[in-house]
């Protein structure tokens, strides 16, 4: 294909590559010629997926460990990409701080729930994008891919924490096309849930807040419903079930974007 070889020498990031949604990126990416670096927190499930992405394309496949969490990370991280010429940034990494849905108070450990989704869902993409754009802003061309939800749609009770978050990766993503188009940049925000599905959790909601109107939604009795509809899927363990995740529309946007960014 045109767009492989001009993928060959391009760099691929992604956080929360070790499974999930950012995993099939980094697979469909790499088959598209693009060596990868993948971050998460946990090493065995990087390096195994490091190597199944080796022996299906080919391309070389870098692991880097990092919590994001922390507020430590990024120094590591920013020493390891600092000479690379990246092409793309997948930001996927980011936590549910529970699949059963709860009422903000009612969050366990909720002091350090908010700060771990503070710098998992949206720290976390700031400070990956303040460490490729540069490079990118150089070289006149790149692409950012900023993973976002269905829970971003509409104001989401009982995951509060988690769809606010969510609206912060939409507009920081729009502000920054605004800001850096010009320069060759495409950035880029994706929901997953409606038409991009995955997970039962990710595609449940997604129909859930495309379904109802928010008058029902939030009411009360809606979410007393909602919370036992959940607990009763988690027990069946439906909720813990992730599917193959098909970068189908998903995948195939971006890859558009790749083609104009660099092979136009």
């Amino acid at each position: 294909m045109e767009i492989a070889g001009k993928l060959t020498n391009q760099q691929l990031v992604v956080t929360g590559g070790s499974e999930g949604i950012g995993r099939a990126y980094a697979f469909e990416l790499a088959s598209h010629g693009m060596n990868v670096i993948i971050l998460s927190r946990s090493k065995d499930k990087l390096e195994r997926t490091a190597k199944e992405i080796e022996e299906e394309t080919g391309k070389r496949v870098k692991v880097l460990v990092a919590d994001f969490s922390r507020d430590d990370v990024y120094r590591e991280i920013e020493d390891n990409l600092k000479d690379l010429e990246i092409g793309v940034l997948v930001n996927n990494v980011g936590i549910l701080p529970s699949m059963i849905p709860s009422k903000f108070l009612e969050t366990k450990n909720l002091n350090q729930t908010m700060t771990d989704v503070i710098n998992c869902n949206m720290r976390a993409m700031a400070e990956m994008c303040r460490i490729c754009l540069p490079g990118m802003e150089k070289r006149g061309k790149g692409v950012i891919v900023n993973l976002s939800s269905g829970v971003a749609t509409i104001p989401c009770p009982l995951y509060s924490l988690y769809s606010a978050s969510k609206v912060f990766v939409e507009r920081f993503s729009l502000c920054l096309q605004a800001e850096y188009s010009a320069k060759g940049i495409i950035i880029q925000y994706l929901k997953a849930g409606g038409k991009i599905h995955g997970s039962v959790g990710h595609t449940f909601m997604g129909w859930l807040l495309q379904s109802l109107p928010s008058g029902i939604l939030h009411s009360e009795a809606m979410q007393e419903g909602f919370i036992a509809y959940v607990k009763k899927l988690s027990q069946v363990q439906l909720l813990n079930q992730v599917g193959s995740y098909s970068l189908f529309p998903l995948g195939f946007s971006t890859l558009k974007l790749c083609r104009k960014v660099f092979c136009e």
